[in-house]
């Protein structure tokens, strides 16, 4: 992909309007009456953008509005009535604005800056892909009841998974949703495990489930196949192994298919109404919704966002989806009082704005119940990328980290996994951190098949090690310079949350 953008975690101070019991309607309506006759819709003479309305739920009140859609210019790609969100284009450049003051309607905006086209991750740097002469060389060190690849997998034995799938490698009653830039499921490691019944494409916004349609557009869209094989690679005597290697893996693509990958809102919410309606257990989101990095409130389109992708997330978790999001690599302390954000809209031409983490939300991490993952490297202390911050990390997971060496075959200190093409490749980021602790909730979800997503969050936290705050300054890549500053004590702090999470444990 053209490019990998870092990411950062803002604090997790939701107000009343993001709590866990709000209703779907979270947000007040702007204004209760339809615009009068006279104030029509002008011909449609702007770009052609796509946006997301949000209303009640009730039948009438969503009727009414999709009428109030046509008449401003707008066609409606999908409906999701039962959290009151619709996605529509429109080339109206009123539309938004008109929208807001349609009785019924909470919220309107849309959800980019730049036209749609005819086609956002959380990995730091480029994929080192292996070569079929390094993975024969590297197979020579595999001892017996490893898999071929699994002596340069040093985040499996970090965290116990290695012993955990001898006790119980996950089951097949569980699923987890890789929502990201599309799963090879073609992959040998990948296969035996993959649930083509709960995939699809939802880069529309609206789900398409044709056999296929799952799929990365191209080799260069590798990060979900990565995140897939981190999760559930099969012990099949193949390549590497999963940190739950016995449950399933569903491929939810959401990256636009051309250079820019990127994840927009209407894709998103799509995602996580399909997981919550085909009965998928676990969601990785090992992203930010594009094109904010920051979707701060007091923008009406901005907001917009919040609402529509909230709505569907917590559909997701009351249809009984738990959802486990990456921090972000930009080695931010994010309960800070202050954040700079030069990177949005990053679909357009970005702007320099500071902006208050308390107000304005990175989504979908920071959204309430969303489990959120800082990332480790071998020494099992945070990564030099991965952002931080007291009450923001719930827990942490290996990422990689490159100033961090391991005692393996390669020496290399990131995350191998599956790659497109039947490849293998090492990456590192809190996007890799993300998917082990997807995987150890769905090896709990295995030994506690009904437990909640609330009770999978608490078991998360309560098995996992805090190795606490480090006891001098914290400098990541050995520069001299302190890079970080440890707020909080031993059983919970802004490094690794409640701490880094641990298979066996999980399992025994």
């Amino acid at each position: 992909m053209a490019h990998l953008r870092s990411r950062r975690r803002l604090a997790l101070a939701v107000p009343v309007v993001l709590s866990l019991t709000a209703s779907l309607g979270f947000l007040p309506s702007v204004a209760s009456a339809a615009p009068a006759a006279g104030t029509a819709a002008r011909a449609a003479d702007g770009p052609s953008l796509a946006y997301v309305v949000n209303t009640r739920t009730d039948g009438g009140t969503i009727a009414s509005v999709r009428r109030e859609i046509a008449r401003n210019g707008g066609t409606v790609v999908a409906g999701y009535d039962r959290i009151g969100v619709i996605v529509v284009h429109s080339a109206n450049p009123d539309f938004a604005a008109r929208m807001r003051a349609v009785r019924g309607v909470d919220s309107a905006g849309a959800t980019r800056t730049a036209p749609l086209s005819t086609a956002g991750t959380t990995d730091e740097g480029a994929a080192q892909v292996l070569s079929r002469a390094e993975q024969a060389r590297l197979a020579t060190s595999a001892t017996a009841g490893q898999e071929p690849l699994e002596a340069d997998q040093w985040d499996l034995r970090a965290i116990g998974a290695d012993r955990a799938a001898k006790v119980n490698p996950g089951s097949r009653d569980v699923t987890v949703g890789v929502i990201d830039t599309g799963v090879d499921d073609t992959h040998p490691d990948i296969a035996p495990n993959f649930s083509a019944s709960q995939s699809a494409n939802c880069v529309s916004g609206k789900a398409d489930t044709t056999y296929g349609a799952w799929r990365p557009a191209d080799a260069g869209h590798y990060h979900g196949t990565h995140v897939a094989g981190e999760i559930a690679a099969a012990r099949n005597g193949i390549g590497v192994a999963g940190v739950a290697p016995g449950v399933k893996v569903a491929s939810i693509t959401v990256a636009q298919p051309d250079e820019t990958s990127l994840f927009y809102p209407e894709s998103v919410v799509c995602a996580f109404v399909f997981a919550a309606d085909h009965g998928i257990e676990i969601t990785n989101n090992s992203y930010y919704v594009d094109p904010w990095l920051y979707n701060c409130m007091d923008d009406p389109d901005q907001r917009a966002i919040v609402d529509a992708v909230n709505r569907a997330q917590l559909y997701a978790q009351r249809k009984g989806t738990l959802n486990v999001a990456s921090a972000g690599n930009s080695n931010d302390d994010l309960d800070a009082d202050a954040l700079v954000d030069d990177s949005s809209p990053d679909d357009s031409t970005a702007q320099t704005r500071t902006v208050d983490p308390h107000e304005c939300f990175d989504v979908p991490t920071q959204l309430p119940g969303v489990v959120t993952v800082s990332a480790v490297g071998v020494k099992g202390t945070k990564s030099y990328y991965s952002s931080y911050g007291q009450g923001v990390v719930d827990v942490a997971g290996p990422g990689g980290d490159k100033y961090q060496i391991p005692d393996t075959p390669s020496k290399n200190g990131r995350i191998l996994s599956t790659m497109p093409n039947n490849q293998y490749g090492f990456l590192q980021g809190t996007s890799m951190a993300s998917p082990h602790v997807a995987a150890v909730a769905a090896l709990l979800k295995s030994a506690h098949p009904h437990a909640t997503p609330a009770q999978l969050r608490a078991l998360l936290k309560a098995q996992a090690d805090n190795p606490g705050c480090p006891a001098g300054p914290y400098d990541g890549d050995g520069d001299g310079i302190v890079d970080a500053a440890c707020a909080g004590g031993k059983r919970v702090n802004g490094f690794y949350g409640f701490g880094v999470v641990d298979a066996l444990r999980a399992v025994e």
